[in-house]
């Protein structure tokens, strides 16, 4: 999944704090933004200020949800679905 990926860092919730992950991120130069697990023995630590950034992005998703037919995955084909994800997020924007 992130083979090939260009990127400077990596913002992703706690369930993908394992040591495998991280250890491909670092082999691809990308930084994992990643809080650690409450479980982790020895704790990593977390730029929480990049962090911060991932909530932008969860709350448009949720906003993009709002209309039905993004939510429902009404439309069949992946271009018809792209287009009006686009047209959504038009809307979301010029609100």
């Amino acid at each position: 999944m992130i083979a090939g990926l260009s990127a400077q860092h990596i913002i992703a919730d706690k369930a993908y704090d394992t040591d495998k992950f991280r250890a491909a991120l670092a082999g691809n130069d990308i930084i994992a933004v990643i809080p650690p697990k409450a479980n982790r023995v020895a704790p990593i630590q977390c730029d929480w200020a990049i962090y911060k950034e991932r909530h932008l992005v969860e709350c448009f998703f949720g906003r993009l949800k709002q209309f039905r037919r993004i939510a429902t995955r009404y439309d069949k084909t992946a271009v018809a679905f792209f287009a009006f994800v686009s047209v959504a997020c038009l809307m979301v924007w010029l609100r």
